[in-house]
């Protein structure tokens, strides 16, 4: 028996919660959690009562009220859907009890548009102590693409050399300005510095100021610019013959000229103002007065590509390969109520929790995806809901 407790009640959740809902040969019990408890009530409606056996209202950011939630509910992993500002108090409480631990993206502090794994990687020796299991970014990117990474360095080439993750959005949802997940942490991602790895050491960019236009598998070309992801971080980590890795997203003009004024004018500042005698932030208003990630799926065409590029030696020689998947935001609305981007982080969520609780990937300790064996997960994504392909390159789309 298996029983998970679910950190979180926005799109991505409703998409994990739906997906674990339908297995419950590994997930037996399902409990939600979320600071909006109307939330989690109209889930727990939609899915039904037998299988999402309780909701309950948390402050996440409150480590000792995680920790009597899990105390309460006594699950065997504890997923965490919810902001990266809560990814260490949950962790804490996770350590205090003795539970399992999965999130999907990795912390970042309120008070600074920063993120790394530095602070998620100190507990390794805690957690291994305790005999407790923390995966790290089990979405798509960060996640599926660093399974991607770790599968072609074991069956495509003897040396990974050159990494470039991209991920293209070309979907259409009909909105003048929307964020495909939650606002804030979307454009806090967005308008910091890009940052890259080359020959031994990190380099910066200026935000979006490396461009490329690339053509993307059954979209088309698009603009695709450099920014700093956190799989870059681990991945070179983990695979130290890489020579140069990279993350790239694309973005559309129009998108871009509404987040430069909005930038311009302040309103994605994360330092408090004064308005009508009391302390607000700019982004976390605006986050506030954009649409909800989770209204979108109505209606949006299109799809998602995103992928892998690498270039490494095999046999002596140099190749290059593009392991990709294209996700339909109309088929995800269809099947979970969803748009791509949530669906695409949803179920590879649920396929590491599904991996964890059946001991597929078990060990005590701090881990990335790519440390453990890819076969067992690449073989789940294709069969709920992600397929992916791999492509043989005459050569790679990126200048040397």
């Amino acid at each position: 028996m298996s029983r998970v407790l679910i950190i979180g009640a926005g799109g991505v959740a409703s998409v994990t919660v739906k997906k674990c809902a339908r297995l419950p040969a590994h997930f037996d019990e399902i409990y939600l959690a979320s600071r909006t408890v109307s939330k989690c009530e109209a889930l727990q409606k939609e899915v039904g009562e037998d299988r999402i056996k309780g909701v309950f209202a948390l402050d996440a950011d409150n480590a000792k009220e995680v920790e009597a939630l899990i105390n309460e509910v006594k699950p065997d992993l504890v997923i965490n859907l919810a902001l990266p500002y809560q990814d260490l108090p949950i962790m804490d409480a996770c350590l205090a009890t003795g539970t399992d631990y999965l999130d999907t993206a990795n912390y970042e502090p309120k008070d600074e548009a920063k993120f790394e794994y530095s602070w998620q990687w100190a507990y390794q020796d805690k957690f291994k102590d305790a005999g407790v299991m923390a995966l790290l970014g089990s979405g798509f990117d960060p996640g599926v693409t660093n399974v991607f990474t770790a599968y072609a360095a074991k069956h495509y080439f003897d040396e990974v050399h050159y990494l470039d993750i991209v991920d293209c959005n070309g979907g259409d949802h009909g909105q003048a300005f929307a964020t495909n997940f939650n606002p804030e942490i979307n454009i806090r991602e967005i308008t910091q510095r890009g940052r890259f790895w080359e020959n031994g050491e990190w380099k910066e960019t200026d935000p979006l100021s490396v461009r490329e236009d690339l053509d993307y598998q059954n979209i088309g070309v698009r603009a695709s610019y450099l920014m700093f992801h956190e799989e870059l971080e681990s991945l070179v980590k983990h695979f130290p013959t890489l020579k140069r890795a990279r993350f790239w997203m694309t973005f559309g003009e129009e998108y871009l000229t509404h987040l430069r004024v909005l930038e311009g004018v302040g309103m994605t500042s994360i330092e408090p103002v004064e308005f009508q005698g009391q302390k607000i932030v700019p982004l976390e208003f605006l986050k506030a007065v954009l649409p909800n990630p989770g209204s979108l799926a109505e209606g949006y065409t299109g799809m998602t590509c995103i992928g892998t590029y690498i270039t490494g030696i095999k046999d002596g020689k140099e190749k290059t390969i593009f392991i990709y998947n294209n996700c339909d935001h109309a088929k995800c609305n269809e099947e979970v109520g969803a748009q791509a981007v949530s669906y695409t982080t949803g179920v590879p969520a649920m396929i590491g929790a599904m991996l964890m609780l059946n001991g597929t990937w078990k060990e005590a300790g701090v881990f990335n995806m790519e440390q453990f064996d890819p076969d067992p997960f690449m073989a789940l994504l294709n069969d709920h809901g992600l397929p992916w392909n791999v492509l043989e390159c005459d050569e790679s789309p990126f200048k040397r």
